[in-house]
């Protein structure tokens, strides 16, 4: 089994370090993304404009830590934003508060006073991630295309200096069985600073459940 660090995993690595994009994998359900250190790679990538907003990407929990005391919610809804992107791995639309100045990193996340924040850490991508506590990130799509499910389609879609990370090139990874869940990007939740939650995007986690409704019933009988 290669370790997680040869061929594209060394690619991935150095095009990070340089703060190029990179195309990561996900686990099942979600897809592909596409993450860097700075949004204006990610921007590029995608082939859309470069001050478009993305998501800050919570993997790395220091990061998690400080991104909490920026958000505008009461202790237990701060709780349950830790819940829903640590254990559901959902994105999450979180209200910043207006007594003190958020992160500057936290700014490319940021549109009339919301943070878009992705989730999913993922443990046979951590020795990559943890490299650089903070990340941002977006569906590993071209303007206009769904999001990548596979790495060979992820490939097809972007131009070769953005490097794509095969996760059969991680340690105990299986890839998917034929009647395995169709892959999506991750369902988009929006977090009041009560606590209530709306479905703001459907997508991969939500993907099973009859309704709206219904997915966010189980949702909160699991996180709050």
């Amino acid at each position: 089994m290669n370790s997680p660090y040869d061929d594209t995993g060394d690619a991935v690595r150095a095009a990070l370090a340089q703060g190029r994009a990179a195309v990561l994998p996900n686990p099942a359900p979600l897809t592909y993304v596409v993450a860097a250190t700075t949004p204006y790679a990610v921007n590029r990538a995608k082939d859309r404009p470069a001050d478009q907003p993305v998501a800050l990407w919570t993997h790395h929990p220091r990061t998690t830590d400080l991104v909490l005391k920026a958000l505008d919610l009461t202790p237990q809804a701060a709780r349950t934003a830790r819940s829903l992107l640590t254990d559901e791995r959902v994105t999450l639309l979180a209200p910043l508060r207006d007594d003190r100045t958020p992160p500057a990193w936290l700014n490319p996340a940021t549109y009339v006073g919301w943070t878009l924040l992705f989730g999913a850490r993922w443990d046979p991508l951590l020795p990559v991630l943890d490299e650089h506590p903070v990340l941002y990130v977006s569906s590993a799509n071209r303007t206009g295309r769904p999001p990548a499910p596979t790495a060979a389609r992820a490939r097809a879609m972007f131009p070769d200096h953005v490097p794509v990370l095969d996760p059969a090139t991680l340690p105990g990874i299986t890839p998917d069985t034929p009647d395995a869940p169709q892959r999506a990007a991750t369902t988009t939740i929006r977090l009041r600073p009560d606590g209530r939650m709306e479905l703001h995007r459907s997508g991969a986690q939500d993907g099973a459940h009859p309704d709206p409704t219904a997915y966010l019933r189980q949702l909160r009988a699991r996180v709050w």
